[in-house]
Order: C-alpha cells, then sequence, then structure tokens
C-alpha cells in the first residue's frame, strides 16, 4: 500500500489540477501520424504534429530505415563513449555540419538530452547566462542545473536584454551564454537573431540559439534560423532535432569545432545515455537527403502556411505572417480552452487545448500545427469547424 504521506500529496494535488482545469492525460492514436489519425477507432484531422515535412510516414524513410534495421540491428547497447559509437553516427554528423554551414556537430539521444549537455557541459557557478523569458522547458532545466547566474530578459526584447548585460556584475574569467529558442514553439514567432548576435559580438558573448521548431522549416532549404537571417558567426552555437521537421528522434549541437570537441569531453547525458540506433541514424540521413533533392516538401508547407493565415484573417482570427507553421489561438481561461478543444474533437478536429505551465497564466491556448501533407479541402474543414466552435 501507498505511504499515507504520498498518498495524500498526490490526491491533493490531483484534484487542485483538476479543478483549475490543469489535470492532463495521455491520449492513444491508433494509427501512424498522418493528416488523417484514429482515435479511439473515430477518424480525426491532426492539427498538432511537429512532423512539419510529413516525413515520419515518408515511403524512403522507412526503406532506409528498414534496411539500417536490418544490417545493424535494434540497439546500440552502450553510450557512444564505450561501444555505442557507428560509422552512421559519424556520417550524420558529418552531414549535420554541412546541412547547418558549421565547422562540427554532435548528436545526442533527444533534443532535451542535447541542451541537459550543453548548457551545464559549458556554463558553471562564475558564468552568466541570459535566457529569454519564453525559452522551452529543456532549456530552463539546464539552466538551473548548470549552476551558473541566470538573468532572464523578456521574450525577444532586444533593449532589456542589452540593459542586463550592461548591469550585471561579472568575474572577468567568467563566461556569457544568451540563450534563445529560434522559433518559439507555442507562439510561433520568431527570435531577434542579428540583434542577439551584435550583442554577442559587444559583450563578448556567446548565442545558443534552439533550432527545434526552425530546423527543416526556416530558411533556404530549411536550414534553419542562421540561414533564414543570413548570419554567420564564431559566436553562434545552434541546436535542433529530429524529432519534428525531420520526422525521427534525437538532438545535436552545431558551431565551431573547439566548441564540440569540448562538449565531447564535457557533456554528461552523451557519456550516459546509450547512442541513437543506427536505423534512427539512417532516417535523419535520409531526411537531409530529402529535403535537398526534394524542394516540393518545403513549397507544400509555406504554401499551407500562407493559406492558414489568410484563411485565419477571413474569420476574425487574429494570424502571424511568418514562414512558421505554428498558429496559436489564445482563448485565456484553462476550461474554456478544453472545452473549445473538445468541441473541436467532436467534429472530428484535433487540436490540444495548451494550459499553464506550458504557457503563461492565463494565456491558455488552441496550438495548430500544420503539415506539408495537408490538403486544401482538410484546411477548409479546420478553418469552417472554428469558425463553428469559437
Amino acid at each position: 500500500m501507498l505511504p499515507a504521506s504520498f498518498t495524500q500529496c498526490c490526491q491533493t494535488e490531483i484534484d487542485r489540477l483538476k479543478d483549475q482545469g490543469r489535470f492532463r492525460t495521455l491520449q492513444v492514436v491508433e494509427s501512424p501520424v498522418n493528416p488523417v489519425i484514429q482515435i479511439k477507432g473515430r477518424t480525426k484531422l491532426l492539427f498538432a504534429s511537429n512532423d512539419y515535412l510529413g516525413l515520419a510516414v515518408h515511403p524512403l524513410m522507412i526503406e532506409k530505415t528498414k534496411e539500417a534495421l536490418e544490417h545493424f540491428g535494434t540497439g546500440m547497447g552502450a553510450s557512444r563513449l564505450i561501444s555505442g559509437n557507428q560509422s552512421l553516427h559519424h556520417r550524420l554528423e558529418e552531414e549535420l555540419a554541412l546541412f547547418k554551414e558549421t565547422e562540427k556537430a554532435l548528436i545526442f539521444s533527444s533534443g532535451y538530452l542535447t541542451h541537459l549537455g550543453t548548457i551545464p557541459g559549458l556554463m558553471g557557478p562564475e558564468d552568466w547566462i541570459f535566457s529569454d523569458a519564453l525559452n522551452h522547458a529543456s532549456i530552463v532545466d539546464a539552466c538551473r542545473l548548470s549552476r551558473a547566474r541566470v538573468i532572464v530578459y523578456a521574450h525577444g526584447n532586444v533593449e532589456d536584454l542589452k540593459s542586463k548585460l550592461e548591469t550585471t556584475p561579472r568575474k572577468p574569467s567568467g563566461k556569457i551564454l544568451i540563450v534563445t529558442d529560434g522559433v518559439f514553439s507555442m507562439d510561433g514567432d520568431l527570435a531577434p537573431l542579428p540583434a542577439l548576435l551584435a550583442l554577442a559580438e559587444e559583450y563578448e558573448a556567446l548565442v545558443l540559439v534552439d533550432d527545434a521548431h526552425a530546423t527543416g522549416v526556416l530558411g533556404p532549404g530549411g536550414k534553419g534560423s542562421a540561414a533564414h537571417w543570413n548570419v554567420e558567426s564564431d559566436h553562434l552555437l545552434t541546436m535542433g532535432t529530429f524529432s519534428k521537421a525531420l520526422g525521427c528522434l534525437g538532438g545535436f549541437m552545431a558551431g565551431p569545432t573547439l566548441l564540440i570537441e569540448f562538449l565531447k569531453n564535457k557533456s554528461r547525458t552523451l557519456f550516459y545515455s546509450t547512442a541513437l540506433p543506427p536505423s534512427v541514424c539512417a532516417s535523419v540521413l535520409t531526411a537531409l537527403t530529402l529535403l535537398k533533392e526534394d524542394p516540393t516538401l518545403l513549397a507544400r508547407l509555406r504554401e499551407n502556411i500562407a493559406f492558414l493565415h489568410k484563411g485565419l484573417q477571413k474569420i476574425g482570427i487574429r494570424s502571424h505572417d511568418l514562414p512558421v507553421p505554428i498558429f496559436p489561438i489564445i482563448i485565456g481561461s484553462e476550461k474554456k480552452t478544453l472545452a473549445v478543444s473538445q468541441a473541436l474533437t467532436e467534429q472530428g478536429v484535433f487540436v490540444p487545448a495548451i494550459r499553464p505551465p506550458t504557457v503563461p497564466e492565463n494565456e491558455s491556448r488552441l496550438r495548430i500545427s500544420l503539415m506539408a501533407t495537408h490538403t486544401r479541402e482538410q484546411l477548409d474543414y479546420l478553418l469552417d469547424m472554428l469558425k463553428k466552435v469559437l
């Protein structure tokens, strides 16, 4: 029997979450992650996947993954520093460095582990981290683990960041890291990367940009934030994931050789995590090839983004005009947002309710995410149902 103290603590918290409309349950999807899915035997249109290019079910991705599975097996059985470092890992790192136009890249077993290995590896008690107020939870947790002194600056506010950089005392030996999402996952807006890099050069800082939602989406060929803004800098370190537009699993850092070699020796999540299965590396390599050889993938996604932006405007829903497949519809109340999400689900449209602590208080929202494989008919139906329900 569970100890009484745990029973009381857990039940009290669950009751509180339910009362606030914040209790979470896991939705069981009974089909591949396509624009049309099955939930409890019923067909739904999916507008909640980060598989922006639809690559997770692409025939060539599946074929190359099968080939790697048959040749290399299902797993590595060790971390990369022991016996889990295979030729496909090295090949993938070489291709990622070319894709991101950097000197080197280093892969990790997930995006979360990438931040948890990099930020505490680079930064310590004598250092300062300046973090955007809306950064992803993995960045927040990594900053805490680093034991560095963390200053949070107002979201996307370069003037606030500059003011904090000017007024923060620091030791001559201390390092400065500015960390930001490239595309903010809940708002769909962009970090002002050129201005951040200008500050980094002025204050001898390093900028770490999280390109999880920009890789495969932003810039020429989907190369990410730096390509979108057309910037190059020795003060830039780029993080990315394979789990979104690239349709797989894992994460990476890309940047100057010295930093990557340093991280190979200082990232605890690299040392103490089993390496990615070779089949995943083969999948990501295929995704990078598809991005390079099939420009229609990204073109279709951008056409859908433009179409939905115009459609939302027509039905009176405020929408950004950015090349990003994330469309938040802020409702406010947690309970009302849940009710709207449920009403859409009943109409065959799956758009989840996003609530605190994922987003700020009183900013609960629907988060629509688009895929290149959504059809115009599906987008029209989404717009009709939003108009009806809202």
